[in-house]
């Protein structure tokens, strides 16, 4: 099939989609060692947002960082090895699920720290005001992000030195089990931000057009000198917290909660849209799910062939 940018966005979403089931199908295995966040639910937000980007952009992340680090391009091998520990992985074996990077499309890392990346994300805005380069910097965040003092400080930098840095919320109203009218004043997240004085605006974290267009209209201004910018999608996460399974048992949501959530599968809702607009049809769709299922299974098969790291490794890349 010819992939057109309306496609596109489709094939990308559901290709980090596919790789983050059969991770979560495989993890019951016992070979990848490492707590794992998965995005399943929130790949319009990542597809959305590095559609808009150029490859020397910068991307930053958290702990749940495979749909971002895919979606700007990172290396897939790269991080199935990372995940199973191996010495080719993307950080040698040595991070894990939670320590995602690939400098060669600038997606320039991700911690497990909450807002651990934000200050260097400001950092990175700040280089490229100085050394006067038309980038942008993205960091990916959740909602219990912002109630992080350094959060707070590195909007105030940003707005400050009007750096061309994009915040990107992504609010799916827990911070594990709780809610966030548990943790914070009613009020969006998005005003607080714009109280700040940084232009925000708030959108559909599950609808892809939408969140290209804002990000979109909002990297326009940064590259032009307006920023920063920031902007809070609500989304919906599928499974879990922290690991591959569902937790609808625990009862934390409810279950009318729960099945509009599901309903509103971003991938499912573009593929509605696409098939009304006739840019694509059923065995369309079906070719480019067995495209991305032979990449994903070629590279599983070939990964569990790698080396694992050796002592010698354990002091690679130590400033002391």
């Amino acid at each position: 099939m010819i992939i057109t940018a309306d496609s596109y966005l489709l094939k990308e979403m559901l290709r980090i989609r596919l790789v983050e089931e059969a991770l979560a199908d495989k993890y019951s295995e016992q070979e990848m060692r490492c707590p794992m966040h998965l995005c399943i639910g929130q790949e319009a937000i990542a597809v959305g947002v590095a559609a808009a980007l150029k490859i020397t952009d910068r991307a930053y992340s958290n702990h749940r960082a495979h749909g971002h680090y895919l979606a700007k391009g990172g290396n897939l091998k790269a991080m199935i090895a990372e995940l199973y520990g191996r010495a080719t992985g993307c950080c040698g074996g040595r991070g894990g699920s939670m320590h995602m990077i690939d400098l060669d499309v600038g997606f320039m890392g991700a911690t497990p720290i909450v807002g651990g990346t934000v200050p260097l994300a400001v950092g990175s805005a700040w280089a490229s005001k100085l050394q006067k380069k038309n980038e942008v910097t993205v960091i990916f965040f959740g909602d219990g992000c912002f109630e992080e003092g350094v959060m707070h400080e590195s909007l105030n930098f940003a707005a400050l030195h009007s750096l061309p840095i994009l915040f990107i919320c992504e609010n799916n109203d827990f911070s594990v089990y709780t809610r966030i009218n548990e943790r914070q004043p009613d009020r969006p997240i998005y005003r607080v931000a714009q109280a700040h004085g940084i232009k925000s605006a708030y959108g559909d974290g599950s609808d892809v057009e939408q969140v290209l267009k804002m990000t979109s209209n909002a990297v326009d201004d940064l590259r032009d000198g307006f920023g920063p910018w920031f902007l809070e999608f609500s989304v919906f996460r599928w499974r879990e917290h922290c690991g591959p399974d569902f937790d609808h048992h625990l009862n934390y949501r409810r279950p009318d909660e729960i099945e509009s959530g599901l309903a509103k599968c971003p991938i499912q809702s573009y593929l509605k849209i696409l098939l009304g607009r006739g840019v694509l049809n059923s065995d369309d769709l079906t070719i480019l799910e067995n495209e991305i299922q032979a990449e994903i299974s070629t590279i599983f098969q070939s990964v569990l062939r790698d080396e694992m790291p050796t002592i010698d490794d354990a002091r690679t890349y130590l400033y002391a």
